[in-house]
């Protein structure tokens, strides 16, 4: 497989020393909090007074009752932790469970299930919201950073015009006024390129929310930022520069918000982020398994079904020819009559926007009859998990010793530049050919070349008459191994309610999902194991299985493992 074309990739800058970039990050990110905490700072957020609501854009994503309700009854639950305060509770006086319970309380996600409720949920949304103001509204170093501050503005944004409706004179300009405040100060933030285009878009919906002249000013000034930070997060193909698909499908709705609050205010989409709402929906629809949610990549979860439901239908284009690959993001789609795979076929992203890449190259899931058979572990920023789970053990891919390929930056520089990924792969190749019979995917990447001079090569076929999907996994030496053995793991984590059987033989292994067909999955390899896994959805830890392939190869000769998913006898196409 030497010699592989590689697809088109993204340039990427050559990256500062991390000694440099950390104390220019010190000093601008000290110099930002000290200086947004002050008085003069604040009194800059003062802007024209809003003349009430303006347009209420409409978020694609769909609300939950069911959690509007318990909300209603003072029931908050977030990151895996309960609130229960009574009807009338008040969330935020008090302690919270856990920060990542704070994070959710203080993003007003939810806020949309209790509007779903009518007029009892604005009445409480209503409350909650001046609450928030009365509590946090002037400054807080927590409420006010980043992402809790953008998910707040976007939401309380969308809310603004029913809060409005049952509030009195005085509580509809206090929120108004507070909203304003809040997206002016999302302008301000410079935190380098990542989510640049994210705040950019959530500020132009706050300016289509607010009526008059400071609705205005938000909007010309958010959207002449917009369209040039859409060109540096929105690869060519579609995929978000951070190669996380469940950010480019959050990033894709924040922008249908904004396409539907300019079309309320009777103003034009400018040209580049209609490219980029286009680029997004074509990208999605290869992430998408037959189950209607996402592949879960680079920090990316599987997502909610119903929010994926609404960003196809809102992009759809009759008689578009569907995309197989991402040539610039990276990921390839093999579908037979039962099988589908999505594999990862590029290396991570680098500097910034690696803080939530993960180091594992080369890894695929499986979606077979009516099941999400194979998987990845899903780790994303959500989770607050272990770093560990950026590691290719991690993923359904191939890991050499005890040696990562690339890893979450250390305590040293992570918590002022985030955990970004340190080493591993930085080349990789994909080939990918078509017939009648099958589909074809040959990909190999570096990320074991320095430490043992191995080259991890995968071959995926996909066999269109049979149904049977095939690989190997190969190790070709590049020199400099030291000729001593290592061992080899080659994981296939199974998706939670999967259940795993090792044969008679201590080779084959059945896997059954809840719906489908049972597949068995047969190889060649040394040992065989079936294994505790994890797999996190909406950011909580489910127990799950993996199946272990191990060998030892070594470094001078290196070696192969083939394996064959195939259906079980008797079970029906």
């Amino acid at each position: 497989m030497s010699g592989l074309p590689t697809e088109p990739l993204e340039s990427q800058p050559k990256p500062k020393p991390a000694w440099l970039e950390t104390a220019g990050r010190i000093l601008q990110r000290y110099g930002q909090r000290e200086w947004f905490g002050s008085p003069f700072h604040l009194r800059s957020l003062k802007g024209p007074r809003p003349a009430g609501p303006g347009a209420a854009p409409r978020d694609p994503r769909p609300a939950n009752p069911a959690r509007g309700e318990a909300l209603h009854a003072g029931t908050f639950a977030f990151a895996g932790e309960t609130l229960n305060l009574g009807p009338g509770g008040e969330p935020f006086d008090r302690p919270n469970p856990s920060r990542g319970f704070a994070e959710e309380l203080h993003r007003f996600e939810w806020l949309r299930d209790l509007l779903a409720l009518g007029e009892r949920g604005e009445i409480d949304g209503l409350r909650l919201a001046l609450e928030w103001r009365r509590v946090f509204g002037a400054w807080n170093s927590f409420s006010w950073s980043d992402v809790q501050l953008e998910r707040r503005v976007f939401n309380l944004s969308c809310a603004l015009r029913r809060l409005s409706a049952r509030a009195s004179d005085l509580e509809a300009q206090q929120l108004a006024e507070s909203l304003a405040r809040q997206a002016r100060q999302l302008l301000k933030i410079n935190h380098g390129p990542v989510r640049a285009a994210e705040r950019a878009c959530v500020a132009a919906v706050a300016g289509s929310a607010l009526a008059g002249d400071a609705g205005e000013r938000l909007m010309a000034k958010a959207l002449a930022r917009l369209e040039g930070d859409l060109a540096e997060t929105v690869l060519a193909d579609g995929g978000h520069k951070s190669r996380s698909p469940e950010a480019g499908l959050e990033l894709l709705l924040d922008l249908l918000t904004l396409d539907d609050g300019l079309s309320q205010r009777a103003k034009a989409m400018p040209p580049g982020v209609a490219k980029a709402i286009d680029r997004l929906g074509r990208a999605l629809r290869v992430l998408v398994l037959p189950d209607g949610r996402l592949a879960c990549f680079q920090g990316g979860e599987e997502g909610e079904a119903g929010d994926i439901a609404a960003a196809l239908m809102a992009t759809e284009h009759p008689g578009a020819k569907p995309l197989t690959h991402l040539a610039y993001t990276g990921y390839h789609r093999l579908a037979a009559r039962s099988l589908t795979v999505i594999a990862d076929a590029a290396a991570p992203a680098q500097g910034a926007w690696s803080e939530t890449a993960c180091a594992q190259p080369l890894a695929f899931e499986v979606f077979t009859g009516n099941d999400r058979l194979i998987t990845n572990c899903g780790w994303s920023p959500k989770t607050h998990g272990p770093q560990s789970l950026r590691l290719a053990s991690a993923a359904s891919t191939l890991s050499v010793g005890e040696a990562p390929a690339g890893e979450p930056e250390g305590h040293r520089f992570a918590k002022v530049l985030g955990a970004r990924l340190k080493g591993g792969a930085k080349t990789v190749t994909a080939r990918r050919q078509e017939n009648a019979q099958g589909l074809w995917l040959e990909l190999a990447h570096d990320g074991y070349q320095e430490t043992f001079g191995l080259r991890h090569e995968r071959m995926l076929y996909l066999d269109l008459k049979s149904d049977e999907l095939r690989g190997e996994d190969r190790l070709a030496p590049t020199g400099g191994g030291h000729g001593r053995n290592v061992p080899v793991a080659i994981r296939f984590h199974l998706h939670p309610g999967v259940k795993a059987s090792l044969a008679l033989d201590r080779k084959s292994v059945l896997l059954q999902g809840p719906r489908g067909p049972g597949w068995w999955l047969r190889n060649d390899a040394a040992d065989v194991s079936i294994e505790h896994s994890v797999h996190y959805e909406n950011g909580q830890p489910r127990r799950a299985s993996q199946v272990v392939l191990r060998t030892q190869f070594g470094t001078m000769a290196g070696g192969k493992v083939r394996w064959k998913l195939a259906k079980a006898d008797g079970a029906s196409t």
